[in-house]
């Protein structure tokens, strides 16, 4: 018998900590930001306008259009509003952004057990209670994203820039999308997208336990035909979310490969989630049926998922940066000028970092350069979702400060206490798999 995993007091004490600790930085950014016009403008005035990322300090880029998306010249704008507006989104942004990340990595990982299913994959059976784990922070990750859409829809913050009417009245490009960016609309769409997601996890996982104690092949065949027709949901409602809850933030803007951009910042993420908490369970003398190759594989996929981001990352810059369209090239040119060394930066973690190091094949089956690498993509795809959300929000008054890092910390608690708890509420071992013989032997050809 394989020894199941117990919820560790250290993981306990762990993620207790970082949720307490986040917790005070996110009440200290709240209460730093502005209230009013005239605190904003104190804030501004008492900013050093040389600061280290070369904003302006006073909330406008240079190439005549504002962060979100405004034309200056178009229309009066008030522009102490504007960056009191930036100053009161920081703290919003602050949990947006970890809020976002750790829902999409569960997300990420839904998609690739999904697959697993769909293709019935024999390598990867022994890894299935991993991954049930991870997406058991799924609703609850859901629910925390749903719930700051709701406060931007109550106005508590102004982060999505087409829920005011008082702008929608004065942006005739906004307007002609009212049919689709509309708050009911949204939210309708909203609830379709987790129902969805969180139905087909929860009915896959009830039947997985299922399969444990029937051993019925019948209970296999349900799973696949499943976790087939949820990946054409999965398609259409990931790509739909992601320009509703992120894209929609600069409503001026838009991208065709959006929505599979997203995608693989969201998939390499969760698959690197996977091999991280694989090895560490290993390390603990749990997963002995767990091999190198299982690891060797799971490396592979982060290997390969970060180039096909890589590529869609090119595709998206270098076609709109080369036609060079006003209102396509603005959402670059204010990443460019005012976050450049975290949008570069991320090119260098989650793509030239990781093909460097995996691509030999002796590194995918080395645990501390896995740990390391994945380490290093989580962070390069945080700060992925960071500069597709604060440059529209916060304009050039982003910052790394107590409300960033507190937001960061208390997302990351919660999610580590949801799934290893989530993990020891079932069998380490998915016993019941017909093909879990061929997953436990598993062996990749070049391999000793």
């Amino acid at each position: 018998m394989y020894k199941d995993y117990k919820f560790s007091n250290q993981i306990k004490v762990l993620s207790i900590s970082l949720i307490l600790i986040g917790l005070l930085g996110i009440l200290y950014g709240f209460y730093a930001a502005p209230s009013t016009v005239e605190e904003a403008k104190e804030i501004v005035a008492s900013m050093s306008h040389d600061s280290d990322h070369g904003g302006s300090g006073y909330g406008e880029s240079d190439h005549g259009v504002s962060d979100h998306g405004y034309e200056l010249s178009g229309h009066e704008y008030d522009h102490d509003k504007h960056v009191f507006n930036q100053l009161h989104n920081k703290p919003w942004a602050a949990i947006y952004v970890p809020a976002l990340f750790f829902m999409m990595i569960s997300l990420g990982v839904l998609a690739f057990y999904a697959i697993q299913r769909a293709s019935q994959a024999g390598w990867s059976i022994v890894l299935y209670r991993i991954m049930e784990g991870i997406t058991g922070y799924l609703f609850l990750g859901c629910v925390f994203v749903l719930i700051i859409l709701g406060f931007s829809a109550l106005k508590f913050n102004h982060l999505f820039i087409w829920m005011d009417p008082e702008v929608v009245a004065h942006d005739e490009i906004i307007r002609n999308k009212i049919g689709y960016l509309n708050i009911p609309f949204f939210f309708i769409r909203a609830i379709i997208y987790v129902a969805g997601w969180v139905i087909y996890r929860e009915i896959t996982r009830r039947l997985s336990l299922q399969q444990d104690e029937d051993n019925d092949i019948s209970v296999h065949k349900k799973l696949f035909k499943f976790s087939a027709g949820f990946l054409v949901f999965f398609l259409v409602s990931e790509s739909m979310m992601s320009w509703d809850w992120i894209m929609s933030i600069d409503p001026h803007w838009f991208s065709t490969l959006f929505g599979w951009y997203v995608f693989a910042g969201m998939f390499v993420s969760g698959i690197t989630t996977i091999a991280l908490i694989t090895i560490y369970l290993k390390s603990k003398n749990y997963l002995e049926f767990v091999n190198n190759s299982h690891i060797h594989d799971l490396a592979k996929f982060m290997f390969g998922v970060s180039i096909f981001w890589a590529y869609l990352w090119f595709s998206q810059f270098m076609l709109i940066w080369y036609s060079n369209i006003p209102e396509e090239v603005t959402y670059f040119i204010t990443r460019i000028e005012d976050y450049n060394f975290l949008f570069f930066g991320m090119v260098v973690l989650n793509l030239i970092f990781p093909l460097i190091v995996l691509m030999n094949s002796d590194f995918k089956k080395t645990n501390f350069i896995v740990i390391l690498t994945g380490i290093v993509i989580i962070i390069g795809h945080y700060i992925d979702v960071y500069n597709m959300i604060m440059p529209s929000a916060v304009g050039d008054m982003w910052s790394f400060g107590p409300a960033e890092i507190g937001g960061f910390m208390f997302f990351l608690g919660i999610f580590l206490y949801v799934v290893f708890r989530a993990i020891s509420k079932a069998p380490i071992l998915a016993k019941g798999d017909p093909f879990i013989e061929e997953s436990k032997t598993f062996q990749y050809y070049n391999l000793d």
